[in-house]
């Protein structure tokens, strides 16, 4: 069977077995997926930046174009010895199983295809098709434990050539898991934070993404969302009275965080932002549903992402620049707000 448990997944993508040609990585932890692929892609030796030799496709689009993947590895390389054909949202599409079947029994020999999915399940479809075939592998990506995610904190602290202290890792660690491109955001974030730092402290991790945050800021994120500008004024400037203004770009980052990564979710699988919303885990407050599948629905995950920049270097800002904190903060926060407002009048 081409397949790896999942403890055996990252010791497989650190040194990659030559003779497998489709490599599909799937699971409910898109975070993870989208991680690990990059990470094979770049074991390739292809510069994943050359269109010539990637060739980005969308499950969608695969699956609108029948034949499309078989055409793509069968084409003849004429700048490299071979090429990446990187599919992503990959589900249950019928066109694209097809062309992976009709590939792991004529193994192309100039195209290694690497594909990102959701959580598939097993014995059916693409799936069932890949840990079948001996020249394919099926990579399962799952929420992170405790070791994945000392990992993933040992190596944002090393590219900021930092430490932690052990309470602070311990209530970092809690807050962390479940996908793995939330946890490692909520990292960068810490790490940002505490610029200009040779530790981080419980403090710290208390000020961006501990007890500190969340349900008491609702009120202001909420109003930010659904874009009622004058509603987020009021509640940011009454948060403001009583706190430091980092404390609302904390929450805000959290809850942005957590929308994006169930906007992946809505457009890797299909569904909907209700069955989204149903299943997140941690589960959203029912009487915050429908704001967060008005959120969903409003919001793409290009917006979303531009929103988070805009947060990350507001964070920077107020660290750089006490003295202006609040009026950063207030003016970062604004402008998501007027956007939230623009896009509910599409």
């Amino acid at each position: 069977m081409a397949q790896k448990k999942a403890f055996e997944v990252d010791s497989w993508l650190a040194k990659p077995d030559a003779r497998i040609s489709i490599v599909l990585l799937y699971g409910p932890d898109r975070g993870l997926v989208a991680e690990r692929a990059k990470a094979f892609a770049g074991k390739t030796g292809l510069p994943l930046d050359d269109p010539f030799s990637v060739v980005r496709l969308d499950g969608s689009e695969v699956d609108r174009d029948e034949g499309r993947l078989l055409d793509e590895a069968r084409t003849v390389p004429m700048f490299s010895e071979r090429r990446l054909l990187w599919v992503r949202n990959a589900s249950g599409q019928k066109a694209l199983a097809d062309d992976v079947k009709a590939l792991t029994s004529e193994p192309p020999r100039d195209a290694i295809i690497l594909i990102e999915a959701g959580d598939l399940k097993k014995g059916t479809g693409l799936r069932a098709i890949v840990e079948a075939a001996d020249t394919a592998m099926a990579l399962p990506c799952y929420a992170d434990e405790a070791r994945d995610i000392d990992g993933v904190i040992d190596d944002e602290l090393r590219k900021a050539n930092m430490t932690m202290a052990l309470d602070a890792r311990q209530a970092l660690r809690r807050n962390l898991g479940g996908d793995r491109l939330a946890s490692r955001g909520e990292i960068e974030k810490l790490v940002l934070y505490s610029n200009g730092q040779k530790e981080i402290g419980l403090d710290d991790v208390k000020a961006m993404s501990g007890d500190v945050s969340g349900a008491s800021f609702d009120d202001a994120v909420d109003a930010l969302l659904e874009g009622k500008v004058s509603d987020f004024d009021i509640a940011f400037t009454r948060h403001c009275q009583s706190g430091q203004p980092f404390l609302v770009l904390s929450s805000a980052m959290r809850q942005l965080q957590a929308i994006q990564a169930m906007r992946g979710q809505m457009d890797s699988g299909g569904r909907n932002a209700a069955s989204v919303v149903a299943a997140a885990r941690p589960p959203v407050f029912f009487s915050r549903r429908k704001l967060v599948e008005k959120a969903l629905e409003r919001w793409s995950g290009e917006a979303l992402g531009r929103a988070l920049t805009r947060l990350q270097a507001a964070v920077l800002q107020t660290r750089r620049r006490p003295d202006l904190s609040v009026a950063l903060a207030r003016q970062a926060l604004l402008g998501i707000a007027v956007e939230s407002s623009r896009l509910a009048q599409r």
